[in-house]
């Protein structure tokens, strides 16, 4: 009993070159066939983060203008949402505790833009020059704004 047993486990050896050879070949065409519709989606991801965060700091200016009776100045920025600002206009009602909690980053890594006037006749711009940082470009370098909002 005891030589049959010894036998059986002799005989097991595992898996042939060849049987590990094939499933990492399968593995890698599933990888190759899949990555690309995932990092397809995180960029997507990215642009709708992108213009989620406009549309919060777009709300936000416009209690702090409720509040204030005019936007924050380009000097004063959009930091005037989080701490009291200085200067010219005097924030005479400005929310004790501020209008957000902090200022966001952009997906990419950099601040959100502000200006006051905006171009167009708008009252502000607020906007994010995408992933190169730079002025235009397309697809995931796209500038986004508050424009693109609407």
């Amino acid at each position: 009993m005891n030589n049959v047993k010894r036998i059986k486990n002799h005989n097991m050896k595992g898996f042939t070159l060849i049987e590990i050879i094939v499933v990492v070949v399968i593995i890698g065409l599933l990888a190759a066939v899949i990555a690309p519709n995932i990092f397809g989606q995180v960029e997507k991801a990215r642009l709708n983060r992108a213009l989620s965060d406009l549309r919060a700091l777009e709300s936000s200016l416009n209690l702090y203008r409720l509040d204030n009776f005019n936007y924050p100045t380009t000097e004063q920025g959009i930091q005037a949402l989080v701490t009291k600002p200085s200067g010219s206009p005097e924030a005479k009602n400005w929310k004790k505790g501020g209008y957000i909690p902090r200022l966001p980053l952009d997906p990419w890594g950099s601040e959100y833009q502000y200006a006051n006037p905006g171009t167009s006749g708008n009252d502000f711009d607020l906007f994010t020059f995408g992933a190169d940082g730079k002025v235009g470009g397309e697809e995931n370098n796209k500038d986004l704004s508050t424009a693109d909002l609407r």
